[in-house]
């Protein structure tokens, strides 16, 4: 049977904890766990902590964390995942799907043709929200470690990142087989609009060559999953 697994947002060590008071709302009213139930702990470092309940109340649980193991190994290519910002679940889409398909870091992209704009309040609940949709990714794909989300920022500012090799999708171009095998790989995917010729152009002076997942044009939301399944199959742990 499969360990219940949680994210705790605390550096953990062997011996007892009191939990934080969601995660224990959510063992002791949700999952209904009971004293002596056995749970996987981990803290984004990297090592997954075994352990059982020792006591659960309605508002506090305690954990007997009892063994230290290795966990899972990331992927060696690092992927840089640079997301035309979207609406809704689109973005939740992709972000819980980058994240299983074991992606790095992921920043959201302000372009043209985008049809959301955060004001600094709502970019602070976004960011925690797209933190939350990637927890609850890791939490259930087995991931030890958690991507890193960044604050959307304008086309322009990323184009300037740095990457073995970057890519930016386009309908007419070469297949990603015939690129050569990079250890990092930025990919940037327009947002429901797609990139304008513009984009596309500042995107190719900043070295980033297009790329083309197939003969179908692919939404937005279904872009990252076809292109992360690609990258990995071809450099990543696939």
């Amino acid at each position: 049977m499969r360990l219940s697994r949680f994210f705790i947002d605390a550096p953990l060590s062997l011996g007892r904890h009191s939990l934080p008071e969601a995660s224990a709302h959510y063992i002791s009213r949700v999952l209904r766990l009971s004293p002596g139930s056995a749970v996987q702990l981990f803290d984004g470092s990297g090592a997954e902590f075994r352990g059982e309940l020792a006591e659960v109340g309605k508002k506090t649980v305690t954990v007997e964390l009892q063994e230290c193991l290795a966990g899972m190994l990331e992927s060696p290519l690092r992927i840089h995942l640079g997301q035309g910002l979207s609406r809704g679940e689109r973005m939740d889409w992709a972000i819980q799907k980058a994240t299983e398909l074991g992606v790095a870091q992921i920043t959201p992209i302000v372009s043209e043709r985008c049809e959301v704009r955060l004001n600094d309040e709502r970019v602070d609940k976004r960011l925690a929200h797209w933190r939350q949709i990637a927890i609850s990714a890791c939490e259930q794909c087995g991931r030890s470690v958690l991507p890193l989300i960044h604050a959307p920022v304008s086309l322009r500012d990323w184009l300037t990142l740095e990457a073995d090799l970057k890519l930016v999708l386009h309908p007419v171009a070469e297949p990603l087989v015939s690129h050569a095998k990079p250890q990092t790989l930025a990919f940037l995917i327009g947002p429901e609009g797609g990139l304008n010729e513009s984009e596309v152009a500042q995107a190719a002076d900043q070295g980033f060559q297009p790329a083309r997942l197939g003969p179908r044009v692919l939404r937005t939301e279904t872009a990252p999953v076809v292109a992360l399944s690609v990258a990995q199959q071809l450099w990543g742990d696939f």
